[in-house]
């Protein structure tokens, strides 16, 4: 019976050492697998989540109130740092191996911060994900943040560009408000009637910015500015020549327009805001900007773009990321997802913070910013055209705003300094091959 007993026990602690050793092994091999995170019984947690406009910060925080309330063991900290200084601030972070767990990402900086490892790949997780169906969102905000075939963002928000106007130099003008039929022919017409020396007003502003600016022309004329294949430069097709020309007219023929050199000292929302301009194009971040201006606020209204022989308007959006150093990568992943839900997208249209990227949601938006016509932002997404990016886009937008700085202020023609900008631009775009 000892004997027996003694043996009994051998072959339990023989069992007991096996399981140990083969936990570890298994837990070897599945490190790098997405974990089920079961929050209520982990230690409490701070995420840091960046963002860089002020406005938002009563929208975002909310979100994050909700989702703390949800998930009680996970605090998130929103730290504002203001466009001019946050990409500073991002890269020394990202340098120094601290950037938030949590942040806002552009399109015009994502591909840098993919290619050097510093995003977390979420293509997996959103496989895996019951709460985020990336089909909810508009295909061309999901492209924006997808690399190699792997998704590094959620979309936040979208924007789109629109026709602002001042509604009372229209008035003294007895000139009926812009509507959907305006095309560019009806607005040259009326920034002409509407211009006026004398009193130092311009009918309409046409500043060296492409999103706001030229780009629209160049696709309602049915020219681009990259092919869709991301190989070719568009700037030496005819169609966009005759687009920058026109646009280029605005100032240089016809007079109804600052020039670049003033725009150099006021920018176009500036002369819009001070009454300065009975027309300009704008973003619809501009909301909260423009509805903080008394002058604005009491005098000015917008509608959708004018169009040439298409309808378009650039649209671009936001994406939260995810960094891929965090140390806290399930509970970011769980910020993450949560806002990709449309509960969170919703409460980010009442606080009306931006137009929600999660479809069906534009409304709450809309409700939130009545004192004006908002709701022609949302209208233009049926004929939008996704913000033109590429992997050399920091190169050749040096290019771009070098050409059409020349352009628009006369120094060179739109054929020369267009054939020019083609040639460097599809030097960087062979370089991507």
């Amino acid at each position: 019976m000892k004997r027996n007993f003694k043996k009994l026990i051998a072959i339990a602690l023989s069992t007991a050492a096996m399981i140990t050793v083969l936990s570890g092994c298994g837990s070897e091999t599945t490190s790098d697998a997405p974990k089920k995170s079961d929050t209520s019984t982990k230690q409490p947690v701070t995420l840091t989540y960046a963002i860089w406009d002020k406005n938002q910060e009563p929208g975002m925080k909310a979100i994050a109130d909700a989702f703390t309330q949800e998930n009680p063991n996970i605090k998130v900290k929103v730290e504002v740092t203001p466009w001019n200084q946050y990409w500073t601030k991002l890269e020394a972070a990202a340098t120094g191996g601290e950037l938030p767990d949590v942040f806002w990402m552009h399109v015009n900086n994502f591909l840098k911060y993919q290619s050097n490892g510093l995003l977390m790949d979420i293509t997996d997780r959103l496989k895996d994900s019951k709460d985020v169906d990336l089909n909810n969102f508009p295909e061309g905000l999901v492209d924006l943040y997808t690399a190699d075939e792997k998704k590094y963002a959620i979309p936040k928000d979208y924007d789109t560009i629109a026709l602002w106007y001042n509604k009372t130099l229209f008035d003294q003008a007895n000139i009926p408000y812009p509507d959907d039929t305006w095309d560019w022919n009806k607005l040259l017409e009326v920034a002409q009637k509407l211009t006026d020396p004398s009193k130092g007003i311009y009918g309409f502003s046409a500043p060296q910015i492409d999103q706001e600016g030229y780009w629209n022309f160049i696709y309602q004329n049915g020219g681009y500015v990259i092919s869709e294949d991301r190989k070719k430069s568009g700037y030496d097709q005819e169609a966009t020549k005759e687009a920058i020309q026109f646009y280029a007219d605005l100032s240089l023929k016809y007079k109804v327009s600052p020039t670049i050199q003033q725009f150099a000292d006021t920018s176009s929302n500036q002369y819009f805001e001070s009454g300065k301009t009975a027309m300009c194009l704008a973003g619809s971040w501009m909301i909260s900007e423009f509805g903080a201006n008394d002058y604005v606020k009491q005098n000015c209204d917008l509608t959708v773009i004018p169009h040439g022989k298409e309808k378009a308007s650039i649209y671009n959006g936001l994406g939260n990321a995810v960094s891929a150093k965090t140390k806290h990568p399930e509970e970011a992943w769980k910020f993450l997802e949560f806002m990709g839900t449309k509960e969170a997208n919703m409460i980010q249209g009442q606080k009306g913070a931006a137009i929600p990227a999660y479809k069906g949601c534009e409304s709450a938006w809309i409700d939130f910013n009545k004192g004006f016509n908002v709701k022609a932002y949302s209208d233009m997404l049926e004929y939008g055209v996704i913000y033109q990016n590429s992997k050399t886009a920091p190169k050749w937008s040096e290019s771009q705003k070098t050409y059409m700085t020349k352009i628009l202020s006369g120094q060179v023609s739109v054929e020369d300094g267009c054939n020019q900008l083609a040639k460097e631009m599809n030097g960087f775009l062979d370089s991507e091959k």
